[in-house]
């Protein structure tokens, strides 16, 4: 089984896309539109202090009648982030994800963020060792 930090090795694109707490939601729901992600980080002055995604926007603007635009992404993002090290298997980080219900996971070593990985691109992770094993079997089945 995988690391995460090979998991972000296997990216094409291990770029960190983040936010600023006192941005607008406005300016978050934007980047995640270019970026086609459904979270940011939140990053003040490199640190990571929450996360906000496409969920807190339905749920505590959309919902709440607030104005994306004079909302500040401090005000309705996640702060209790799960984060993983980089050393992580791929094995042990899904049970985290499903636990806390989460689709985006950060990859932190000695307090820096390494990057990101979503539940997809660890199922697709899954899905490869199992597609592999299989073949492994099929052939040792021929031989």
């Amino acid at each position: 089984m995988h690391t995460v930090k090979q998991i972000l090795g296997y990216k094409s694109s291990n770029d960190i896309w983040s936010v600023r707490s006192d941005a607008t939601v406005f300016e978050a729901i934007q980047i995640m539109a270019d970026k086609r992600a459904g979270a940011l980080l939140v990053m003040d002055d490199d640190s990571l202090t929450g996360i906000i995604s496409e969920r807190d926007y339905a749920r505590e603007v959309i919902l709440k009648g607030r104005s994306s635009k004079k909302t500040l992404v401090g005000e309705i993002m996640s702060t209790d982030v799960i984060s993983v090290p980089s050393t992580m298997t791929v094995q042990a980080s899904l049970p985290i994800m499903t636990e806390h219900h989460i689709r985006h996971l950060p990859i932190v070593d000695d307090d820096k963020v390494v990057g990101v990985v979503s539940l997809g691109d660890l199922v697709k992770d899954v899905i490869s060792d199992q597609q592999s094993t299989i073949e492994q079997l099929e052939n040792y089945i021929r031989s």
